[in-house]
């Protein structure tokens, strides 16, 4: 199995390790899941070590055209250091992968892919990548998330230079800590608190991993609480909720697709789909009796079986069940009532909106 830098520093900090993608990564520590998802979501700040998620420069000239070709996404209309949420497709339109992209300069873009696809992702990349383009793994480079509603007060602490109250939702920085070290902020992350992703040097993760779990306010967190966070706020996993054969519009994404970009790999099929609509949907399913429903739960409704769920759980803040798959939008709506079949036991259900919990992001709260 692989390992990230942090691997002896996890043990060390009492954590439950397990495989992950081909790494072996903390999947809890002491406290468990449970506390560990309140904490993050109660006014503190979780650290996750998701160093084994790729990280890649690409550059060269007309970078931003290769990328609207690969992803729906139109990146000439990208701003310097906006970061965009968005997707690889196939020829078939199907989703190879979800992925961050940032654009750093008109020649030069920042790439965060999954752990489990990395290696797929990046093959593909370079199998279709114009002469003029260079593309660069940044091995030497860890990946750490600092979330919740105090991480930019935590954060600030270790920083040498600039405001992280002027970094915008979405957007990326350059930082530097207060040893010189230059790192990548972007505010990003995969709970829906406000929170930050830090690119930093291999050797220089220990400290601050250290550091930051030093805070009386930070708390390490590990997958399972990840997971959990994530699903909270419906965001969809590849290889459960997304996969190669589903379109960013039958995962209900389709705002990935830019109306400016109708030549992206993929795009006849949807394209058509997001003008003809689909006969599949990504929704949300909440269990309104006790019970866990989870990845392959059975949803029936009228007696009649409509779908699985692609990916399911508890709900530390609400208290139930829930989860997310794929239904016939002609047949089922928000609102509905179904049943979700949990070990022979027909749980009341309903169909809803897979965003469970309000996101805390900066730029909602601004807003609000």
């Amino acid at each position: 199995m692989k390992t990230t830098s942090l691997n002896s520093t996890h043990r060390s900090q009492g954590a439950k390790m397990v495989e992950f993608a081909g790494y072996d990564m903390p999947v809890q520590y002491a406290d468990g899941m449970l506390k560990e998802h309140e904490w993050t979501r109660s006014g503190n700040v979780g650290i996750f070590d998701v160093s084994h998620m790729g990280q890649f420069f690409i550059e060269g000239f007309e970078v931003a055209k290769f990328l609207s070709k690969i992803t729906p996404t139109d990146f000439s209309l990208s701003t310097e250091n906006l970061a965009k949420y968005t997707v690889l497709t196939n020829e078939n339109g199907g989703i190879i992968d979800d992925l961050i992209i940032t654009k750093i300069n008109d020649e030069k873009f920042f790439i965060v892919l999954n752990a489990g696809c990395k290696e797929k992702d990046a093959t593909w990349i370079r199998q279709n990548l114009p002469q003029n383009i260079k593309f660069t793994a940044l091995d030497d480079r860890s990946l750490i998330a600092v979330q919740g509603h105090k991480a930019q007060e935590v954060l600030s602490r270790f920083l040498k230079n600039g405001n992280l109250e002027n970094l915008p939702y979405m957007n990326l920085g350059f930082f530097h800590l207060k040893n010189d070290q230059e790192i990548f902020i972007s505010r990003t992350g995969y709970t829906g608190e406000d929170g930050f992703e830090v690119s930093i040097k291999n050797s220089e993760v220990e400290k601050f991993w250290l550091d930051l779990s030093s805070q009386a306010e930070v708390k390490p967190i590990g997958l399972g609480a990840r997971d959990s966070l994530r699903l909270e706020m419906g965001y969809p996993l590849y290889g459960h909720d997304l996969d190669d054969s589903t379109s960013p519009i039958e995962a209900s994404i389709g705002w990935v697709v830019s109306k400016s970009n109708d030549n992206f790999v993929g795009s006849s099929r949807v394209l058509k789909e997001k003008i003809d609509g689909v006969q599949r949907k990504r929704m949300g399913v909440k269990l309104l009796d006790r019970g866990i429903a989870r990845e392959g739960t059975e949803i029936k409704k009228d007696g009649k079986k409509i779908g699985v769920l692609s990916s399911g759980g508890f709900s530390p803040n609400l208290k139930v069940s829930i989860g997310q798959g794929y239904f016939n939008p002609t047949i089922v709506k928000n609102g509905d009532n179904v049943v979700a079949v949990v070990r022979d036991r027909e749980i009341p259900a309903i169909i809803s909106s897979f965003v469970f919990v309000e996101p805390k992001t900066k730029s909602l709260k601004k807003s609000s």
